[in-house]
């Protein structure tokens, strides 16, 4: 089974990017993500690259902390790379999640989201992402849904 990510690849601790930045994901994180996304189900769920997704789903605190143990082990594992987008106050107001692409001819699937509240800062969030995975990410090829961003 191929790698997703080359022996070598460090993946970033983080992102600055002014209103945000992007922290790997946890279980620390759990009650300000879990408050973050079931505010904003239906936000998420219109954010481009979740059509006919399978989250955000109902789940309880509980399960949303195993999700993220999920990620967490995921990113240590390096099989896929999550990181939370937080606020300059420490508060979550989005992911970022890196995955493989289901998709042979794409390296990464790459998804995110910003809570409702925050909608202002998707196109901002994707164009930061996009530079990101371009400089600092070994993918050429990567499917990350595009926002208007003007």
């Amino acid at each position: 089974m191929p790698t997703f990510v080359p022996e070598a690849f460090v993946p970033p601790a983080g992102l600055d990017a002014g209103a945000f930045r992007l922290r790997p994901l946890g279980p620390e994180h759990n009650e300000s993500d879990y408050a973050a996304w079931t505010a904003s189900i239906d936000h998420i769920r219109a954010t481009p690259g979740y059509d006919g997704a399978s989250w955000p789903h109902p789940m309880t605190l509980d399960e949303n902390r195993r999700d993220l143990q999920q990620h967490a082990d995921d990113f240590v594992a390096r099989r896929g790379f999550t990181y939370t987008v937080l606020a300059s106050d420490g508060t979550v107001i989005g992911c970022v999640y890196i995955y493989p692409s289901p998709d042979p001819d794409l390296e990464a699937r790459v998804r995110s989201w910003v809570r409702a509240q925050d909608a202002r800062l998707d196109p901002v969030l994707y164009v930061a992402v996009r530079d990101w995975l371009r400089d600092a990410w070994p993918f050429e090829r990567v499917d990350y849904a595009p926002r208007p961003t003007s």
